[in-house]
């Protein structure tokens, strides 16, 4: 894989559903245009991650991203057995809950064609979408190419539709339509800007996925840094983009209480009937996009049980199709439930278990490998080292800062779950810190 569609690929896991269903959290984040500052240090905090990634990656191409990065980085043998298993534990939970946010968001969307869906009916589409991708992932799957270029397709033609009709129908004077007080810099405007900050890193969220198949690119020690680099700027600037092009058509106010927003600017600017083409255009998205997420997720505790190194149950294959089935199902399930809850309560615990479990820790990882591992060749190194890790890492400290309480005890008990199955496991299986003398 080149650098043009390795490009392509990572854009497509980055985009998702998540730009057309979160542009009203960011706006009412802070409350009002302001808020797309959210965008600015969302991408901020990625470029510096970014570049964490691009030297791990650059120098373990072939290593199966983070689980592989946090083994070496704090011993294969000893605390890296814990951190790797703990990067496993997490994906378990950050799969299905990706895949949720993509089910509540077709659930959104289908309420602008059926105005009268009620609270039960738009939890049991969301997660009967969830469902029925569960369903079609529980077969022979060969046509996966084909889908992933018919979804590109689809996300390149709404972002372009959107940006270009904002574009012909700006109003500068709508867009920048400030609050009073909007740059006050109070306690309430960094706990805004955080939060936006939070739901915009979940937008960008995707640019290490080149990572996770670093042995099929061709020259990985610049390919993965500048395919990780292009996508979080490309995606940056449509983001925003996207985000100015609605706020100069719909007035922000009426934006952030808009559940499918790009619904309401198409109706805006085109009519009810180019309203519900579009609407339809997205919820393929959508329903394309969990199917993607729950693809791509459930091999990866099936690849690790296979090598011994998670539990052995999720090595199990279907007997006569061949794929992860007990990983499938597990991850549906999972899905599935998490759709009872809101999209913003989502897309808080999936980026705060993930910072917990595996963005704060690599950001250290990566000064530790340098410091202590000689051994590893960086063909790739950050400039400015150590500074974008320790910006990466003071970024994400910020955003779980902002991210509410609860949901920072739950990510740390999430955690402190998956410590105890580390420990459960490591008796049975005789491994770091209960190994043979």
């Amino acid at each position: 894989m080149g650098l043009l569609p390795a490009v392509a690929s990572n854009m497509l896991s980055m985009v998702g559903v998540g730009p057309f269903l979160t542009i009203p959290l960011i706006l009412g984040a802070m409350g009002g245009p302001q808020g797309l500052l959210g965008w600015f240090f969302g991408a901020l905090i990625s470029v510096c991650d970014g570049l964490v990634w691009s030297e791990l990656g650059a120098a373990m191409p072939d290593s199966g991203g983070s689980y592989d990065y946090l083994q070496q980085a704090f011993g294969p043998k000893s605390l890296g057995k814990l951190m790797g298993f703990l990067f496993l534990w997490q994906v378990m939970l950050a799969g299905p809950l990706t895949a949720a946010s993509g089910g509540v968001g077709f659930a959104d969307y289908a309420r602008y064609l059926y105005p009268r869906l009620t609270t039960l009916e738009h939890t049991g589409l969301a997660m009967a979408v969830c469902i029925g991708s569960t369903i079609l992932l529980y077969r022979d799957i060969r046509a996966v190419g084909r889908i992933s270029v018919v979804l590109w397709t689809g996300l390149i033609l709404a972002m372009g539709v959107i940006v270009w009709s904002g574009a012909t129908h700006f109003s500068v004077r709508r867009a920048l339509d400030f609050p009073p007080g909007a740059f006050h810099l109070s306690p309430q405007f960094f706990l805004g800007l955080g939060a936006g900050t939070l739901i915009s890193t979940y937008d960008f969220s995707g640019y290490f996925n080149v990572c996770l198949i670093g042995g099929e690119v061709e020259k990985p020690a610049s390919t993965i840094p500048r395919t990780i680099l292009l996508s979080i700027t490309v995606l940056a600037v449509l983001y925003i983009a996207m985000s100015l092009s609605i706020i100069g058509v719909v007035p922000w106010r009426e934006a952030i209480g808009s559940s499918s927003i790009i619904s309401d600017f198409t109706a805006r600017v085109y009519g009810p009937a180019a309203a519900r083409l579009m609407t339809g255009l997205i919820l393929w998205i959508a329903f394309a996009s969990v199917f993607c997420v729950l693809l791509g997720f459930t091999r990866v505790p099936y690849a690790a049980a296979a090598e011994g190194q998670f539990f052995s149950c999720f090595a199990r294959v279907h007997p006569t199709r061949v794929f992860p089935s007990v990983s499938v199902v597990v991850m549906g399930v999972i899905a599935t439930v998490a759709c009872l809850f809101p999209l913003d309560a989502i897309i808080r615990m999936l980026i705060v278990t993930q910072i917990v479990t595996q963005f704060a820790a690599q950001c250290i990882a990566v000064i530790v490998i340098r410091r202590s591992r000689p051994d590893i060749k960086r063909p790739f190194q950050m400039p400015f080292y150590p500074l974008p890790a320790l910006l990466a890492l003071a970024g994400w400290m910020f955003v779980l800062s902002c991210s509410g309480a609860a949901y920072i005890v739950t990510g740390l008990t999430i955690t402190l779950a998956g410590v105890l199955a580390y420990l459960w496991r490591a008796t049975r299986v005789r491994e770091w810190p209960f190994e043979a003398v």
